[in-house]
């Protein structure tokens, strides 16, 4: 099958944080035989059996567009001032969309990068990430985005079963609804833990008012002057004071992650109120056996099942009760394996990432 694989995030390389999870997305897909993947994203280190298919103008802008930060950080941080980037990318889209011909099976990733595809009959993937559903509050994106599924096959992929509800609701008239969890990379079920004295607990989020959520408001009670650490990593992407009583090392790569701090640490904290899909860092976290501590949201809630694979916590007191339980070694390490069982029977690898979507692609072609 050929298929043309669509996306506005790419990292650099592999100790990139940003669009991490769409390069290891495109390492598995062309790794089939069964596919020959073209690529349309910001520049990076191409998997061995792709093609890259963005012209030389397409790609310096993409670059630029990924130092920026993105479209999604541009918007939060200019609002409207910012409205030139989007339109540059659609008419982007449009030139590619209208080159790209000779191909079985379009895999877009992210609704918005969909909104200018041609009114033809090449079949469409669409993933999509709770960021999306903030797009379809927008007017009229609902309406551009049914133009866009009429007429043709349509799978639309939430990375979480909390969405696909309401996008059944919208869309489901026009295209089947199913979703496909992202993987994970097979180190992450093959770390040891040991966790330290004082407790080491991680944060890995992005630093924004959103993702930080109550986390400094809860957990000054429980860390100022405890007999723990909170350490915080992740890129500064709205200005926000940090506690010195946090532990902060700005962005970290996986690498880093997996074999310097994960195998010390007691567990992961997120208290994201942040509209997201399934966060990946949460899944990596359950793959090492690493216990979960996160706010009420849909997004938790679905992945976490409270007091089995993590913790839920609504309030100050809630998630200082929930550190106190997973700092017990023998209740920590049975919440951490399985979470670990969970993550692998219900998400696996990339390559089982890989083979859920190309069951679509050939699906796709075949009806």
């Amino acid at each position: 099958m050929r298929v043309l694989m669509v996306s506005t995030s790419y990292p650099a390389d592999l100790g990139d944080w940003r669009g991490l999870f769409i390069r290891h997305v495109a390492d598995a897909l062309a790794r089939r035989r069964d596919i020959r993947l073209r690529l349309w994203s910001p520049p990076g280190e191409m998997p061995a059996d792709a093609t890259y298919a963005a012209t030389p103008d397409e790609r310096r802008w993409l670059a630029q567009l990924m130092q920026a930060g993105g479209i999604a950080h541009l918007m939060r941080m200019r609002g409207a001032r910012g409205l030139g980037t989007p339109l540059q990318l659609l008419r982007m889209l449009r030139s590619l969309y209208q080159r790209e011909r000779d191909i079985d099976v379009l895999h877009v990733n992210w609704l918005q990068n969909a909104l200018v595809l041609p009114c033809n009959a090449t079949p469409l993937l669409v993933t999509v990430l709770g960021t999306d559903l903030a797009l379809l509050r927008l007017p009229g994106m609902e309406a551009l985005l049914r133009r866009v599924f009429r007429g043709r096959r349509v799978f639309i992929c939430p990375n979480a079963a909390w969405m696909v509800p309401r996008l059944e609701r919208l869309f489901g008239d026009l295209a089947r609804v199913r979703h496909v969890p992202f993987g994970i990379d097979p180190r992450w079920y093959e770390v040891e833990r040991a966790p330290v004295t004082p407790s080491r607990w991680l944060c890995v989020s992005r630093l924004t008012a959103g993702k930080i959520g109550n986390l400094f408001s809860w957990g000054e009670a429980a860390f100022a002057g405890a007999n723990r650490e909170l350490h915080l990593f992740g890129p500064m992407q709205q200005s926000m004071v940090v506690p010195d009583w946090v532990h902060y090392h700005g962005a970290a790569s996986p690498d880093v992650l997996c074999n310097d701090w994960f195998p010390t640490a007691r567990g992961l904290v997120t208290l994201s109120v942040h509209a997201e899909g399934l966060p990946q860092v949460m899944l990596e976290a359950m793959a090492a056996t690493l216990p979960i501590v996160a706010s009420r949201i849909p997004a938790h809630e679905d992945l976490i099942r409270h007091g089995s694979t993590g913790w839920l916590c609504g309030g100050t007191d809630d998630f200082a009760a929930a550190l106190d339980a997973l700092e017990d070694d023998t209740r920590g390490r049975e919440i951490g394996e399985r979470a670990r069982e969970f993550v692998r029977a219900g998400v696996g690898t990339w390559d089982d990432c890989a083979a859920r979507y190309a069951d679509i692609h050939r699906e796709l072609v075949a009806s």
